[in-house]
């Protein structure tokens, strides 16, 4: 698509977030460029082995009685000045001291309500304001916290909440679902917020972005997600599809280039994402990157990584800033990339291709009433790095038995394969890749600015899928493409992977298998798995992960992608690990472990586990 850019941006500012040079983790991808480096290197290689549980915290407050408000955790904790904060499944936010895991206070939100999935946003305070925390919730709260006490902020909304469900978010339908899944991101004094809407019906509450101020509460700018009649790009919306349309939100975090102002919003589907006949066109800005000036909200340019989406292709991993060496010039870039693991590296001030995009024509649909768009972006490099199609040939041949019970499934639910963006069907039910579970899933990517890898999980997990309509409205059927007793994928490993990719050549690096099916045969382990969260990288050289579904803590040599650690843990973690230093000099490794999530593995976990070396 068409891209423009308003006002000139030098491009010799220097890179895109301030330093960050202390121990501390102040922000779910660090810092605001979203790259999870940390500086720290005490913990090696050569040393990562004798990593030890240094201290575990329990979340659940009173631990005879299950009261999670919501069934697992996919939430990353914050560390600032020895403080470790945390918003936990059973409706609190808690302070801990960051080297012994001493509960310092908790904040309990009102009843029934939960702070966002993935963590919380940190505003470092100025003369007059004590540092806050700030964060959306379940229902669509915005609160804000005194960060050394926990006590509500005063001069925030009304006793430091403020009510977000405003009449134009709504749509004009106020009973619709709105909330947050990801934290703000924090920008001068600015939270800058996407949302979580439903997934269908089609009709619900905007997806658009905002900024609130972090002292006052109030609204401070909006940036439509779905332009309306008279706004630029509304013709991509045919026939009114615009009105009330929902979805078209940022539902995952977003970056911030500190030293330009410019804030990068990554929009994810329409609703309903599997049937586009009520919202024919290109539907921008619909899994779109969209650049805007942060204080204001001002549109600078777009990139559409996927037009009329009909596939649920979220554009829904977090931007990452970082510098592309490319014929002896350092290109100030942003890594783009949705459930296809199609990596865009994209010039961050111009929003141009840095290594080329080609428009391939894709299938159309055979679904009366469905006009599926004739092309599709696909970057000239780096190549497509996970499965797009399925042949019914491709049935999974590790164990004679599991293949027998893959080919029951395929012959009982007469199902068929499908071609890379071939829309769903109603006549048929289709084995679909990437199902919802990714290639990449919301964790998304690192960057490693000494190595210039970026380094990623990516998922192979099918689903069995098919239109159906019910009244006037279409739905959709689906389940994942495995034996429904072991959760073991019906097709050919791998099945989870870690990739590095060269940033500055656009190549793989390395893959490795990531995660082992344990009730394989020996030999025959070594699948890879399915995985949430993401990883961090270290200067050091190290990568660490949990997500996988096999209940695993890894640690792998980021330039060679060798596996050079792993713990077992009790429940799976699915969530993003941190590492920080404490006030005792230490390094240390920190992920919040619960089990449970889509992904099907066994849940009941309550822990936030820290490691560090041996003293």
């Amino acid at each position: 698509m068409k891209k423009l850019l308003l006002g000139v941006i030098a491009l010799c500012l220097p890179l895109c977030a301030s330093a960050q040079t202390s121990g501390d983790w102040k922000s779910y991808g660090y810092d605001a460029a979203g790259g999870r480096f940390s500086p720290l290197t005490q913990i090696t290689p050569d040393n990562v082995g004798k990593l030890q549980v240094a201290w575990r915290y329990h979340m659940n407050p009173v631990p005879a009685q299950k009261l999670a408000r919501v069934p697992f955790a996919t939430t990353t904790p914050l560390v600032v000045d020895g403080r470790l904060f945390l918003g936990t499944p059973y409706g609190r936010v808690v302070a801990l001291d960051s080297t012994s895991g001493k509960q310092l206070w908790a904040y309990d939100l009102p009843t029934g309500d939960q702070p966002p999935f993935r963590g919380l946003g940190y505003w470092p305070g100025d003369k007059s304001h004590a540092p806050r925390l700030i964060f959306g919730t379940l229902r669509g709260r915005m609160i804000a916290l005194d960060a050394k006490t926990g006590a509500p902020s005063k001069g925030f909304g009304v006793d430091g909440v403020v009510d977000t469900r405003t009449p134009e978010i709504m749509n004009g339908l106020p009973n619709a679902f709105y909330g947050y899944s990801a934290p703000p991101t924090i920008y001068k004094n600015l939270a800058i917020t996407g949302s979580r809407v439903q997934e269908a019906p089609a009709k619900g509450a905007a997806g658009d972005a905002r900024a609130w101020d972090v002292i006052t509460g109030k609204l401070a700018w909006t940036f439509r997600s779905v332009p309306r009649p008279g706004e630029k790009f509304s013709e991509t919306w045919e026939d009114d599809g615009w009105k009330q349309v929902s979805g078209v939100n940022i539902w995952n975090m977003l970056t911030v280039d500190t030293a330009r102002g410019i804030a990068y919003l990554p929009f994810c589907a329409p609703t309903f994402d599997r049937y586009g006949g009520d919202h024919k066109g290109a539907n921008l800005f619909s899994n779109s990157l969209v650049a805007v000036e942060a204080s204001t909200g001002k549109y600078l340019w777009h990139f559409q990584t996927v037009h009329h989406d009909i596939w649920d292709l979220d554009l829904h991993t977090t931007p990452v800033l970082l510098t592309v060496k490319k014929d002896g010039k350092s290109i100030p870039a942003v890594a783009a990339m949705n459930k296809t693991a199609m990596l865009f590296l994209l010039n961050r001030v111009t929003g141009e291709p840095i290594f080329g995009v080609t428009e391939k024509p894709v299938p159309p649909s055979s679904h009366p009433g469905e006009t599926a768009w004739p092309t599709q972006p696909f970057p000239n490099k780096p190549e497509v790095m996970t499965r797009m199609s399925f042949d019914l040939s491709e049935v999974a041949d590790n164990t004679p038995e599991h293949r027998a019970i893959c080919e029951d499934i395929i012959k009982k639910g007469d199902l068929v394969g499908m071609k890379m963006y071939e829309p769903l069907r109603a006549d048929r039910t289709q084995v679909r890749f990437p199902g919802a579970a990714g290639g990449p899933e919301w964790g998304g990517g690192a960057f490693d600015p000494k190595l210039g890898l970026f380094i990623f999980n990516s998922n192979e997990m099918g689903y069995v899928e098919r239109l159906v309509k019910r009244g006037d409205e279409w739905h959709m059927t689906t389940a994942r493409f495995v034996d429904p007793k072991t959760q073991t994928p019906c097709h050919i490993p791998p099945w989870g992977e870690l990739i590095a990719v060269n940033v500055n050549t656009a190549e793989i690096a390395w893959r490795s298998r990531l995660g082992v099916t344990d009730h394989f045969p020996e030999g025959k382990k070594d699948t890879g798995r399915a995985s949430n969260g993401g990883p961090i990288v270290t200067a050091s050289g190290l990568t660490f992960i949990a997500g996988t579904d096999d209940a695993r803590m890894r640690a792998f040599d980021s330039k060679t992608g060798k596996e050079v650690w792993t713990y077992k843990l009790d429940h799976s973690a699915h969530a993003t690990p941190i590492t920080y230093r404490g006030k005792d000099g230490r390094q240390y490794v920190a992920v919040v472990a619960t089990g449970g999530s889509y992904l099907n593995s066994p849940g009941g976990g309550d822990s936030l586990l820290v490691f560090a070396l041996p003293k």
